[in-house]
């Protein structure tokens, strides 16, 4: 009887995640994306982005998020600044080159859709329930939001007056169709 049921369980298990997954549309992160970051000192943006998107507004259980933002590709409009962030002090390019997020959950709430999921900065992963917006476009979807990281928490930077450890992130993410 055992032997039945264990690949009667794993057969259900596949179908379902099969059809949760049929549903979805695989994104690809379009050009025009936006990811800016903003304190006292220092704000800016980051200019290279990639990213894997499968959504379905009526399977959010189907649908996930990854992206990976190049840590060279910040842009403070000050060069020195852009060269100080590269620094072992701060996001340590040389052996952390990318930002990263994965996510693990998508989920509406009364609040809105929250996407779960770990960002890693500085090889330092941290849990992150981040709210986004999205929006149908002519050409495909558009997905924007904000939430604060704290740069302490990615050992990035040394605590100080002069930098505050709290950044507000904004992002504007279109996707075309794969």
């Amino acid at each position: 009887m055992k032997k039945a049921f264990y690949p009667l369980i794993a057969a259900i298990l596949l179908l379902t995640s099969a059809k949760l997954a049929i549903n979805t549309i695989d994104y690809s992160v379009g050009k025009d994306f936006k990811v800016k970051f903003t304190s006292k000192d220092p704000s800016g943006e980051f200019k290279k982005m990639t990213g894997n998107i499968q959504y379905d507004a009526k399977n959010l259980a189907g649908s996930s998020f990854n992206f990976k933002i190049e840590v060279s590709s910040i842009s403070t409009g000050n060069n020195m600044k852009n060269k100080k962030a590269m620094t072992n002090e701060w996001f340590a390019a040389d052996k952390h080159p990318n930002i990263t997020f994965i996510s693990s959950k998508v989920v509406k709430t009364e609040k809105g859709i929250y996407v779960h999921g770990k960002l890693n900065m500085k090889g330092v992963d941290r849990f992150r329930k981040i709210k986004i917006n999205p929006i149908k476009t002519d050409t495909g979807m558009k997905f924007t939001g904000t939430f604060w990281v704290d740069r302490s928490y990615y050992k990035i930077g040394k605590t100080s007056k002069a930098v505050p450890n709290k950044l507000k992130i904004e992002f504007s993410i279109p996707v075309t169709k794969k």
